[in-house]
């Protein structure tokens, strides 16, 4: 039996151990940090935002690994990261973005579920908060730098 170049490297693994990691950490810290730009942080009880902040962090958390998998579908080969990582990194960091603006115009513009306070600065025309925009630049991007194929002079990895 034939094992896959990706399945026999321990870098594809790590790779994406890596991203799922600063991916949690990082908007479990984002989640936190932009709390006085929603309405929930004054208007909240304690158990609301403390049940808010895993909630949305684990949500986060799906969205990430849901645009990576597109961008590996996409992009990706039995190579990756060592090969198209640029372009997988792209086209993730453009899923999270597009799913983002949806998610956020139809929460606070059509359903109500949430809604931002006067603190959050806003996408003119649509009216989504810049504070998640850049949560999904800054994120995934901080990622996918952390998990970089890296070439060392004679290391082929």
């Amino acid at each position: 039996m034939v094992i896959p170049t990706c399945a026999a490297s321990p870098l594809w693994l790590r790779s994406l151990r890596r991203y799922f990691a600063l991916l949690a950490i990082g908007n479990l810290g984002w989640e936190v940090a932009q709390l006085p730009l929603y309405t929930l942080w004054r208007d909240g009880t304690t158990a609301e935002i403390a049940f808010a902040v895993p909630h949305c962090t684990a949500g986060d958390v799906l969205i990430g690994l849901t645009a990576l998998l597109g961008g590996l579908m996409a992009a990706g080969d039995d190579r990756w990261p060592g090969e198209r990582f640029g372009a997988v990194a792209l086209i993730t960091i453009g899923i999270g973005l597009g799913y983002t603006v949806f998610s956020e115009w139809l929460n606070t513009e059509v359903r109500g579920t949430w809604a931002y306070s006067n603190l959050m600065p806003v996408l003119p025309g649509i009216g989504t908060g810049l504070s998640p925009l850049a949560q999904w630049l800054v994120i995934p991007g901080i990622a996918f730098w952390w998990v970089r194929p890296t070439r060392k002079l004679g290391n082929a990895t």
